[in-house]
């Protein structure tokens, strides 16, 4: 074997070596960047939990009021009147010490003066108007609730009241608020795995969550949402939701 064979053997050799590694790299540098891309690739779903119930709290306000040229006789009347409320509530099973009067108001009322020539000449004293202000707050929701609606009888006797529309809460939010997002959680999930079993793949563990906006509608409303998540409080029978949006990586 002479020499210039050794040598081109000892090339051929270095260029199957080089060909070699440029194969293996290219073959690892496609593992990788598929690793990577499989590493990457995610299934993005919002799942939805809602639930409907009723509400278990009442907070009702009402105002007394009584329009009199003497404060003394304004106190003395409303004072009357008060009474006269009290009864009407007590008698029909909501307790006494759950009625809150606040303290009475007196505000000094006038009227526009104008003189001969129609011109502006300023204010006359026309009396006084006192108000006091009640709320009920109860967990006994259908007795306040009639008491709001049969109140204005007292009319007939003399009694001047203005009664408001009653707020309604739940004291149970917490509970419904996990149970929701439970709930989402799982339309979540089902969804992507849905989604997944199309394209012939499955998914793996979450890479992301995010849970959107508590909405408190009224039920059976056309109620709308609001950004920033909504709490209604006038109707008895409430509607929940929550939704979730949950990012999956895929197998």
């Amino acid at each position: 074997m002479n020499f210039e064979f050794l040598c081109l053997m000892k090339q051929n050799l270095k260029y199957l070596i080089i060909g070699l590694a440029i194969v293996v790299a290219a073959w690892l540098l496609g593992r990788a960047y598929t690793y990577k891309f499989r590493a990457q690739d995610t299934i993005v779903v919002t799942g939805l939990g809602e639930t409907e119930f009723a509400s278990d709290l009442i907070v009702w306000d009402g105002e007394l009021f009584y329009e009199t040229q003497d404060v003394a006789t304004g106190y003395a009347q409303l004072e009357r009147n008060k009474q006269k409320v009290l009864e009407f509530i007590t008698s029909r099973g909501v307790a006494e010490e759950q009625i809150v009067f606040k303290f009475v108001n007196v505000y000094k009322q006038s009227e526009p003066v104008y003189n001969a020539n129609g011109n502006y000449a300023g204010q006359r004293f026309t009396g006084y108007r006192l108000s006091q202000g009640f709320t009920i707050e109860s967990s006994e929701v259908d007795k306040v609730e009639n008491i709001s609606r049969e109140i204005s009888s007292l009319i007939a006797q003399g009694v001047s009241i203005e009664a408001f529309q009653p707020s309604y809460y739940y004291t149970k939010l917490d509970d419904v608020k996990l149970s929701l997002i439970e709930r989402a959680s799982a339309d979540a999930r089902a969804r992507a795995e849905k989604i997944a079993d199309n394209a012939g793949t499955a998914i793996g563990r979450v890479a992301s969550a995010r849970m959107g906006v508590f909405q408190i509608t009224g039920a059976n409303s056309n109620e709308e949402f609001s950004a920033g998540g909504s709490f209604n409080t006038s109707s008895r029978q409430k509607k929940a939701r929550i939704t979730m949006r949950v990012e999956y990586r895929v197998k």
